[in-house]
């Protein structure tokens, strides 16, 4: 429950500075002066906004990747068992036909990788210390399978576009429906100021639509899981994929990936009712039974 409060939090908190920049540069006023005629420029600026955004975080996921969890990139392998990791990393995706990524390893306790760049021919695969001392090495192959899977399907890619697309019909419905509301609450005065009014309305419309939102792209990140899994079989072997999932299931905690990097791990968190419109992963046990299932 914490770790949804918290996400729930952080967007509310992109939402709310967003709709101030807005109202202190005078575009919301703009937009309510505007009417329906100003409908095509505020969907270029929604757009602007929702995809630039998303889109600046694409190009910078791999700096902060290596900033936020002390992630340190394999150079030159200075043991075996690195050499191992950046020989089996290499043969992965050759088989799923990308380029070489980079290969880092953070320090962390729990079991767990994660693959993000912004381009499938240079993105970067990072295992934490923990993965490493707790799995074999075919799981930890199959592992490394899977995280390529996310790379070679542009997951991250392909993520970043959902999520600015939605980003932009958040903004640009929250000052729409804004606008109508407070219209219809002041009795149909002109109010083509965008008062404080206004401004209240579309902070909330804007919390309610990025909620709708976030269970999109949840959703969307929960089916990525089953397709990177897939791929992991493929590359690694089933009986392999099957095993760290198991491995990962008996031994599952919380995780200390930073939050924007939680959908990107090969483990993700449990919750149940409400809370499981939240979670990036599927459970574990129904990834474990879809490769069961795989012809």
């Amino acid at each position: 429950m914490r770790r949804i409060l918290l996400f729930l939090g952080t967007n509310i908190a992109v939402l709310l500075l967003l709709t101030i920049v807005s109202r202190l540069l005078g575009i919301d006023a703009w937009a309510a002066a505007s009417g329906y005629g100003g409908m095509g420029p505020l969907l270029v600026f929604a757009a602007v906004i929702g995809m630039g955004g998303s889109f600046i975080s694409l190009a910078l996921s791999k700096w902060l990747a290596k900033m936020s969890t002390g992630a340190r990139i394999i150079e030159q392998p200075s043991s075996e068992a690195e050499q191992w990791l950046v020989s089996t990393v290499r043969r992965h995706a050759q088989a799923a036909g990308i380029g070489m990524p980079e290969v880092a390893i953070y320090d962390a306790p729990e079991m767990n990788a994660f693959a993000t760049g912004a381009n499938r021919n240079h993105a970067m695969v990072a295992v934490s210390t923990g993965l490493l001392h707790g799995m074999d090495r075919d799981q930890v192959s199959a592992v490394l399978g899977h995280e390529i899977g996310h790379v070679a399907n542009g997951d991250m890619v392909t993520l970043a576009l959902l999520q600015g697309v939605l980003n932009t019909f958040v903004i640009f419905l929250a000052r729409v429906v804004g606008r109508l509301v407070d219209s219809w609450l002041s009795g149909g005065r002109d109010n083509s100021g965008g008062g404080l009014g206004y401004f209240v309305i579309v902070i909330v419309l804007q919390i309610v639509f990025g909620l709708f939102a976030s269970m999109i792209v949840m959703a969307f990140s929960r089916y990525r899981e089953f397709r990177a899994d897939a791929a992991g079989a493929r590359l690694a072997g089933r009986d392999r994929m099957i095993s760290a999932l198991q491995q990962l299931s008996a031994s599952y905690g919380e995780s200390s990936l930073p939050k924007n990097m939680q959908a990107f791990g090969i483990s993700g968190h449990l919750a149940g009712g409400f809370g499981r419109l939240f979670m990036s992963h599927p459970p574990l046990e129904e990834r474990i039974e879809a490769l069961r299932r795989a012809v």
